[in-house]
């Protein structure tokens, strides 16, 4: 089976959208890790008076995850699937957050408009079909200096990493997707990380695209060396 792309894969998570929680919460560490690597962004005050764009919200895991990092933050939550973001309305949220249907790489289109001073992006980059291009487009929309920290399979490039997230897949991420009538999405899952830039090759792909003071922090548990945060700065 090849990648899923644009509409393809939106529609595909249109469907996963009413199972999407539950999947999610059987991945031991995933709500955790979402929020260390929220925390990385280091936001001072507990966001108070802060732009944050959630870029890839989903049903809004990483709205939560930013929310508990900084909760006095302003946070616009923006993902294509229009299924995904109907699960995320109507879960009880703070005034200061909004949810908007658009691609990562059309945000004007859809007006929302910078600049942000800080940028919270899950698993969102191994699934744009140019990643050069929104983050050019996320570029554009922060402030001079505005933070960004990047939650992402990004494996390390040692083939134990590539070898056990194969495991992880075909013994339960991709037998749960089949009893869940969602196989499609999850074998694009297991493909799309294998297929994506190394932890090393993303960070320089930030560096090329204006982003400065770039570093590259490993998570703990079993996504050690397979999921990673990036956090970096707008150059001025």
């Amino acid at each position: 089976m090849s990648l899923l792309h644009d509409d393809a894969l939106s529609v595909a998570f249109d469907r996963a959208a009413a199972r999407y929680d539950l999947m999610v919460a059987a991945s031991p560490g995933y709500h955790g890790h979402l929020r260390r690597s929220a925390r990385r962004l280091g936001l001072p005050d507990e966001g108070r008076g802060a732009r944050v764009l959630d870029l890839g919200c989903g049903t809004g895991a990483s709205t939560a995850a930013l929310l508990s990092a900084a909760g006095r933050a302003d946070i616009t939550g923006v993902d294509a699937s229009s299924g995904m973001l109907e699960r995320a309305a109507v879960k009880k949220w703070p005034a200061g957050v909004r949810f908007v249907n658009a691609s990562a790489d059309r945000l004007a289109e859809a007006g929302v408009e910078g600049p942000f001073d800080a940028v919270f992006a899950a698993y969102l980059f191994r699934n744009v079909p140019d990643p050069d291009l929104t983050l050019a487009a996320v570029r554009a929309a922060m402030a001079p200096g505005a933070r960004i920290a990047v939650h992402e399979y990004a494996l390390s490039g040692n083939p134990l990493h590539r070898a056990l997230w194969t495991a992880v897949c075909r013994a339960v991420i991709m037998p749960l997707g089949r009893a869940g009538g969602d196989s499609g999405l999850y074998e694009h899952l297991w493909r799309s990380v294998l297929c994506f830039d190394t932890a090393e090759e993303f960070a320089a792909r930030m560096r090329d695209a204006g982003f400065t003071d770039v570093r590259v922090l490993p998570l703990p548990g079993w996504q050690t060396g397979i999921t990673h945060t990036f956090v970096g700065r707008a150059g001025e």
